[in-house]
């Protein structure tokens, strides 16, 4: 049991070390109340923290619901006090003394919850129920009680004081669209996307982002197909795709329509049966028996690749050159990207750079990403609120947490890549549009379209797809007319295009009569300004914002407010817009351009 130091003000305690874990599998924790007090926690188990559960005798491969509980002592209460959390994985829920203090979604990001009201002096127990959703899972980072007036100088990360890399305008201003090969079209094949093309273009997709083409291992296969995960040959693609000369010919009409390709690169991992393996079995990790692993216990599919080996980095290497140089995509999608070197990405980033600008877009989100090697990494942190604010179960507030966090983590100017579904989640959580249903996710997506970042739609979203597509299997997506999100997202886009706030502009919060419900913002580039006003309410509302006029027209009386959606216009006085009302419908928004 750890006890505060006298001197309040000089208090920093570490909650690191000894805490008690259960598993729950049935996901029963919080209906049965394992946060309160009184619950008999005899049967929990002692562990060390910070740590991976996978650590823990039996979860090895344990994705799902983890529980931890500690307890502490509080002497006295002479200043406000915060826990604050360097790190879980994935989501988080934490309880003092049996009341919830707040939640907490975005795998990594460090978060702070205040004690106050919650604490009391003496004897205190915290609780944290973590939510995996895959990979690696637990409270894996420092855990500390700090003066609440220190919290921010706690949560500034090393890399926020820097600049991140400049990326090229083409990059900045991309809307990304993900296309799976195997299940775009009922031939599963480049000639057939190819086809496809002039839709997408009409979407609004700058960026086309094809997941992996190589062709896929036989041994240890998952499914009947395998994973696109599992290469067999980085320098090839897969045969059931097409050809080498078929995938040129869908790059070069890429191309010509005016949009960039990206392919995903699985850099950490191949196949068991993969041309590396053949060639350089030396590449490969291998364990204390002289053994090659996987990368954990449950990619059987794949081997895992050793970066301390030098003639691997320069492997690699030579091959991101060959598919930018000599073949010409734009760039790529790396695959687990924290799963390898930081110090590698930025070599190979620099090679790339004497060839051409390219777009670098990291699986991850770790904020050293952004300082020489990637442009985008992922928002998870948004992408893990949005199902809660959606159903109305948690506040929008959290969004301003989640860029605060950013704003104190990530180098100025980092790209954030915004989503609400991908290839993942979409597997092994549930379809976006089961999730949201299609007003929520019409509603998601304007979000993820208007806040600072760039935007991804995940093939089949504008239908929107309601099928689970198996990474393993061929399970073609159902375009099945009416698409009911294309025209949100052909007018979302173009005005993206159309506006430069959209795209680079800065963000300001706008506030509102419902707080909890409705997320208010302008994006302002110069004189361009566009107003944001998302209701995550299931009902309608009639609501206030409070428009910083004296910002937006220090010199103005009178201002015009377009309506981007109806395109309707009128002109008011700029007192007027302090107090502006509006009615929203549920899941509604609202865009406007002031001027």
């Amino acid at each position: 049991m750890a006890t505060l130091p006298a001197r309040a003000q000089a208090l920093k305690i570490s909650l690191d070390g000894p805490w008690l874990f259960q598993a729950d599998s049935l996901k029963a924790g919080v209906q049965e109340r394992w946060y309160l007090e009184t619950h008999d926690r005899a049967p929990w188990k002692p562990v060390a923290t910070p740590s991976f559960w996978e650590s823990y005798p039996g979860l090895a491969s344990y994705d799902g619901w983890g529980w931890y509980a500690r307890s502490f002592v509080l002497p006295r209460l002479d200043v406000p006090l915060s826990v604050h959390f360097a790190g879980v994985d994935d989501e988080a829920t934490v309880w003092i003394n049996g009341v919830e203090v707040g939640t907490h979604s975005g795998y990594s990001d460090p978060f702070v919850f205040n004690l106050g009201g919650f604490a009391r002096e003496g004897e205190n127990t915290i609780v944290l129920l973590v939510r995996d959703t895959g990979g690696g899972g637990g409270l894996y980072r420092p855990v500390t009680i700090v003066p609440s007036a220190a919290v921010e100088e706690l949560l500034r990360g090393p890399y926020a004081s820097m600049r991140a890399l400049k990326s090229a305008a083409w990059v900045r201003d991309a809307v990304l669209y993900c296309v799976d090969v195997r299940v775009f079209t009922p031939e599963g094949t480049f000639a057939a996307l190819e086809k496809r093309l002039p839709e997408l273009k009409a979407l609004g997709a700058t960026v086309l982002w094809l997941m992996p083409v190589h062709p896929i291992g036989v041994r240890n296969r998952k499914g009947t197909h395998g994973s696109p995960y599992s290469v067999q040959d980085y320098y090839g693609v897969n045969p059931e795709f097409g050809t080498m000369a078929q995938f040129k010919s869908l790059l070069s009409a890429v191309h010509r329509s005016g949009m960039r390709l990206i392919l995903d690169l699985v850099a950490n991992h191949t196949a068991w049966d993969s041309r590396l393996m053949r060639e350089h079995p030396e590449y490969f990790t291998r364990d204390a028996s002289g053994a090659i692993v996987s990368p954990n216990a449950d990619w059987t599919d794949v081997a895992d690749l050793d970066y301390a080996n030098p003639s691997l980095r320069q492997y690699m290497t030579d091959m991101m050159v060959w598919w930018v140089r000599d073949v010409g995509i734009d760039g790529f999608r790396c695959d687990v990207a924290e799963m390898v070197p930081t110090d590698f990405w930025n070599d190979a980033r620099a090679r790339l750079n004497r060839i051409k600008p390219v777009m670098m877009l990291a699986e991850g989100s770790l904020p050293e990403h952004h300082v020489k090697a990637f442009d985008l990494s992922y928002s998870w942190n948004v992408y893990d609120a949005l199902e809660g604010m959606v159903r109305g179960s948690r506040s929008v507030r959290v969004l301003d947490r989640i860029l605060e966090t950013e704003r104190l983590q990530f180098p100025a100017g980092s790209l954030r890549m915004r989503f609400t579904t991908n290839h993942d989640k979409n597997f092994y959580d549930a379809p976006a549009v089961e999730k949201f249903g299609v007003d929520g996710l019409a509603l998601a997506n304007v979000l993820t379209g208007t806040l600072p970042g760039v935007p991804m739609v995940y093939n089949g979203e504008e239908i929107p797809n309601d099928r689970r597509i198996d990474h393993h299997q061929k399970v073609p997506i159902a375009w099945k007319p009416p698409y009911r999100l294309t025209p949100l997202f052909q007018r979302l886009f173009a005005l993206r295009a159309r506006h430069p706030a959209l795209r680079h502009g800065q963000m300001l919060r706008v506030g509102s009569s419902a707080p909890d419900s409705v997320y208010a913002f302008l994006r302002i580039a110069g004189n361009d300004r566009i107003l944001v006003v998302l209701n995550f309410s299931p009902g309608p509302l009639d609501i206030r914002l409070e428009i910083p006029v004296g910002t937006l027209f220090p010199r103005q009386k009178k201002a015009v407010l377009e309506n981007l959606v109806t395109n309707g216009s009128v002109t008011l006085g700029v007192d007027a817009l302090k107090d502006y009302a509006l009615t929203l419908p549920a899941h509604g928004a609202a865009l406007f351009a002031l001027r």
